[in-house]
């Protein structure tokens, strides 16, 4: 038996899952999420192996703030590694699909993936990173309704503008909860939370605080101390 999945690849696409649900019902395949969603692809595919795949084809969507094709082929092949024997065949496709009429050719195209591929013993997979800030993007329901994708994405154009590298690590996360204050970015280790950040505040953040080292007042959060209701702020 051969089994399709349509996976979500980007912190975006559970916002988008009734979009992404009928796309995969038309081309007859399972709905899975690589990050912020479920089911997660590891989840549905040990229940299709269960359910006697022998054949599993993964085709993904993709975005600006999501990884490129090579990690939907990495994670897969890390779940066939870590399965081990029982495990069935998985190809997944070339490209992302960016329009449902291409799902077949997608699919014809699509190629075998296995235990050793690139990136299961890469040094990023084993590490901390080396990071001086890492900002979290919040992804909840709210900050995604707001805009957060775009905020995402100028934060990684801006960060690769003023060559940042390394030194910040860009996150997106679930609900950071200020919901009020959409879209959330937060920068640690400073505990510095903004709110409102569209495409031209997120260059302020990461042209004033993270490369001057000023956190933007103008955009900043007050978080109360633990403990109060009002009170003094930190």
């Amino acid at each position: 038996m051969t089994a399709y999945v349509l996976v979500g690849t980007t912190a975006a696409d559970p916002a988008r899952r009734a979009e992404l649900l009928a796309v995969a019902r038309r081309v007859g395949a399972e709905l899975a999420f690589l990050q912020l969603g479920s089911p997660g692809l590891g989840t549905v595919l040990t229940r299709l192996t269960g359910d006697g795949a022998a054949r599993v084809v993964l085709v993904g969507v993709g975005g600006a703030t999501g990884p490129g094709v090579s990690w939907l082929r990495r994670i897969t092949a890390h779940w066939w590694a870590a399965y081990g024997a029982g495990a069935p065949e998985l190809l997944t496709a070339p490209a992302y699909l960016t329009d449902e009429t291409a799902w077949d050719d997608l699919v014809a195209r699509a190629q075998p993936v296995t235990g050793a591929g690139p990136g299961l013993r890469s040094g990023a997979w084993e590490d901390v990173p080396r990071h001086r800030h890492q900002v979290l993007v919040c992804r909840g329901p709210r900050c995604t309704a707001a805009g957060a994708e775009e905020t995402a994405a100028a934060l990684v154009v801006e960060l690769a503008r003023h060559d940042l590298g390394d030194d910040v690590l860009l996150t997106q996360t679930g609900c950071q909860f200020p919901c009020n204050r959409a879209p959330v970015v937060t920068v640690h280790p400073d505990d510095v939370w903004y709110g409102g950040v569209d495409r031209a505040a997120a260059g302020a953040v990461v042209a004033e605080h993270l490369v001057a080292g000023n956190p933007v007042e103008r955009l900043r959060l007050r978080r109360v101390a633990p403990g109060t209701t009002t009170g003094k702020a930190r």
